[in-house]
């Protein structure tokens, strides 16, 4: 046998490249074939090796011991099945270590136990492992209710993909139902309170677990800066913003994010009011919130809300970042500006020159039955509001002005509507757009040389669609006019009139009876009640009906006229129309009350008066 054994076409860990595996009495080594990259192991360092099959044939894997008595996992894929002999004689020559044999369960039951063990997270089903999870790849573990628990996973070294690699898994959850009994702590009191019981939901221990394994709680010395209770638009919370050097963290009540700083794609700082500042940055793959992806962050903050702060940064780090100070004492919105693009390593993209009508760099849209803010950026059109769009202006094929409302009445007239069409196919329609931002609106489109289309009917016109619109609600009011619910309110003071006046009329509609004093008060009072503001409406209707009356008047003169040529009293009657008139307009206790003197007529039409009000009260 010769010193040195070597194995072909081997894998480790998870890359995708092919190398070569040497086995020697003073240890073992892989060495990659394409970036030859070296993986050593001290022969006093390997302490057990496990024999394991794999996807990709079968699996070496050594234990290793490091300087801190800790245990370090290394994995090596593609060995055949008959190189197991000949590898479990050169452990145990050269190390004096069994090559162990590890069944796995290939039932594929999706049921069964977890199991801790180093840096892995390991799924059991009969007494055989199912799967193993990588802790260390863990980037946020959330708990869901009480019994579901969710794993989701970044890879550290995803800025250099391997070639060829495009499937990874990305969130795992687990159903874990029950409670466990878990003893306090010594903080608890009294020794007899220390060896107490209290039940914790299981699902509850195995997140803490994780997070505790996956080391999610970085310790204080890795914190670069801490911003507590940051309002956090999207998704919708406060959560603390924990800085470190290649991530951050969002600490919430219920979810606790971690985010790589390569991750960030795009940094935005808007004002979004005069008392307020968006802080926003995107990122390259959504931030999942069950089955909820995020885009885009939105944080907000106070523009007169200021902070003193220290970087926990030595000088010769701060050196390595552009624009990076140790000490801070300025508005906070400046200071989680200021290291994002330092450690994100972004530029950050302000608002431009574009304002609206008031000011602003934002005007107010909706998209779709979303309301939000319109930014006109030098290079994009943002719209931020629960699910931020952003638009880039290289992308836009035609921006189309338009003004659509309600039958084209006057709400049409105050608002219009900007339809975006962009050359990769999406189409954007911003709705209820205040008439005023379209000017600034449109010449912000001709400085970018965009294509502009203007769809928006012309003032006059929309004019007299509202005039039109008010000339068929008048003539609805006519029409209501001629219903039977307006008679109660015209029969009671017309015909009181009447029977001051017409003797003969007065006789002829005995037969049906006067209207009584509740005759009046039932329909007047409620047509037209001071309560309920509607006496307005019933003046108006009255004099719709002047020409009603005067009808009435002339076929009235002409009889009553006979009637006075025998009285001799004819000259009066003008003095007489005129009286009732304003009378008509007081309140309705007012209506059955003669306080006027009234001209004198003869004893004989005096008494056909008197007998008509009796007998019309006493049919009452």
């Amino acid at each position: 046998m010769s010193s040195t054994t070597q194995f072909d076409g081997i894998y480790h860990g998870l890359s995708r490249e092919n190398g070569k595996f040497r086995v020697a009495a003073s240890g073992m080594a892989w060495k990659g074939v394409d970036t030859e990259g070296v993986v050593a192991m001290n022969a006093n360092s390997i302490k057990w090796a496990q024999w394991i099959r794999v996807a990709r044939n079968f699996q070496l894997r050594i234990g290793i011991k490091e300087l801190q008595q800790t245990t370090r996992k290394e994995s090596f894929d593609g060995f055949q099945r008959e190189d197991h002999d000949r590898l479990a004689t050169l452990l145990k020559n050269h190390f004096g270590v069994t090559l162990e044999t590890r069944e796995i369960s290939l039932k594929g039951w999706n049921w069964g136990l977890t199991d801790f063990q180093g840096q892995d997270l390991v799924f059991t089903s009969s007494d055989r492992t199912a799967f193993e999870l990588p802790l260390q790849n863990v980037a946020n573990s959330n708990i869901t209710g009480k019994t579901e628990v969710s794993l989701e996973f970044s890879n550290p070294a995803s800025t250099t993909k391997s070639k060829g690699a495009v499937d990874e898994m990305v969130e795992i959850r687990f159903y874990i139902s029950g409670t466990q009994s878990k003893l306090k702590g010594a903080d608890a009191g009294s020794g007899e309170e220390d060896n107490e019981e209290e039940e914790i939901g299981a699902a509850q221990v195995f997140h803490d677990m994780v997070k505790e394994k996956a080391s999610l709680d970085q310790v204080s010395d890795d914190i670069i800066m801490l911003f507590e209770e940051v309002l956090v638009l999207t998704p919708r919370g406060r959560y603390d913003v924990v800085m470190f050097k290649d991530f951050l963290r969002l600490r919430g009540k219920t979810y606790d994010y971690k985010i790589l700083f390569s991750k960030i794609a795009r940094l935005f700082l808007l004002p979004k009011d005069d008392q307020h500042v968006l802080f926003i940055f995107g990122l390259s793959e959504p931030l999942r919130q069950g089955q909820t992806g995020y885009q885009y962050l939105v944080m907000q903050f106070n523009r007169e809300e200021e902070i003193e702060a220290q970087l926990n940064m030595t000088d010769e780090e701060i050196a390595n970042y552009d624009k990076l100070h140790k000490n801070y004492e300025c508005p906070t919105y400046e200071v989680v500006s200021s290291l994002f693009r330092a450690l994100a390593q972004k530029k950050i993209i302000g608002s431009g020159s574009f304002q609206s009508r008031e000011g602003h760099p934002g005007i107010k849209a909706n998209l779709k039955a979303v309301q939000g803010d319109l930014f006109m950026l030098e290079k994009y059109i943002f719209f931020v509001s629960k699910q931020p769009t952003l638009i880039e202006l290289s992308d836009v094929h035609q921006a189309i002005f338009s003004r659509v409302g309600a039958s084209m009445g006057a709400a049409a007239a105050r608002t219009f509507d900007l339809k975006i069409v962009t050359k990769s196919g999406p189409e954007y329609t911003f709705s209820s757009i205040n008439k005023e931002e379209h000017e600034p609106t449109e010449s912000y489109f001709k400085d970018k040389k965009v294509r502009i289309k203007n769809e928006m009917v012309p003032d006059a016109d929309l004019l007299m669609a509202a005039v039109g619109d008010d000339d068929e609600d008048m003539a609805s009011i006519d029409s209501d006019d001629s219903a039977p619910r307006g008679k109660p309110a015209r029969t009671g003071p017309v015909d009181e009139e009447d029977s001051e006046d017409d003797e003969d009329f007065q006789a002829s509609s005995s037969d049906e009876g006067s209207p009584s004093e509740s005759d009046s008060s039932e329909g007047g009072a409620d047509t037209a009640s001071d309560a309920s503001g509607d006496r307005d409406f019933a003046k108006k209707k009255k004099k719709t009906k002047g020409k009603d009356k005067e009808k009435g008047a002339s076929s009235k003169k002409a009889k009553k006229g006979e009637d006075d040529d025998e009285d001799g009293s004819g000259d009066d009657k003008p003095k007489k129309k005129a009286a009732p008139k304003p009378k008509k307009k007081k309140s309705n206790d007012e209506m059955d009350v003669d306080d006027k003197p009234k001209p004198k007529k003869s004893e004989e039409a005096h008494q056909k008066r008197c007998d008509g009000r009796r007998r019309g009260t006493a049919e009452a």
